[in-house]
């Protein structure tokens, strides 16, 4: 049973700490926007981050004479991969908390059918990842033991 100051699951006392000013609002859009910005003037743009390749034809002679130079070069793409993909996560995450702020500030009613649209569409494309990722894992037998 419920205290009887719980509406919701949340006690009157923390419901009053949920509310958020205009104000509040309004500076951490910007904060939001400012770290967006950031980040893509960054070498952690996943545009950046993606470029960054290693290729085959860098690691010369005979792959059986230096097979540890294989392992890396292997070990080198598989991080670059996880790291290019955990950019553009944050890079979609932190536009989707940007109109998220936005929503909460003017009613996600009331915000443009655009930015509505693209709320959405950044959470299809998260889930969709996280579903490939978690299928990779699969497909490599979930190998979480950390060996190198």
């Amino acid at each position: 049973m419920l205290p009887a100051d719980m509406v919701g699951g949340v006690s009157t006392a923390r419901a009053v700490n949920l509310e958020v000013t205009g104000e509040a609002l309004s500076t951490f859009v910007k904060r939001v926007d400012g770290i967006l910005s950031d980040l893509e003037g960054s070498p952690g743009n996943p545009k950046r981050v993606g470029s960054q390749t290693i290729k085959p034809g860098s690691l010369a002679g005979d792959p059986s004479a230096f097979p540890e130079a294989q392992d890396l070069y292997a070990q080198y793409n598989q991080v670059h991969e996880k790291l290019t993909s955990l950019s553009k996560a944050l890079h979609l995450q932190i536009e989707a908390i940007g109109i998220a702020v936005r929503g909460a500030h003017v009613g996600f009613d009331n915000l443009e059918e655009e930015q509505r649209r693209r709320f959405w569409a950044i959470q299809t494309q998260i889930q969709e990842s996280q579903a490939a990722g978690d299928g990779k894992q699969r497909a490599q037998g979930d190998n979480t033991t950390g060996d190198l």
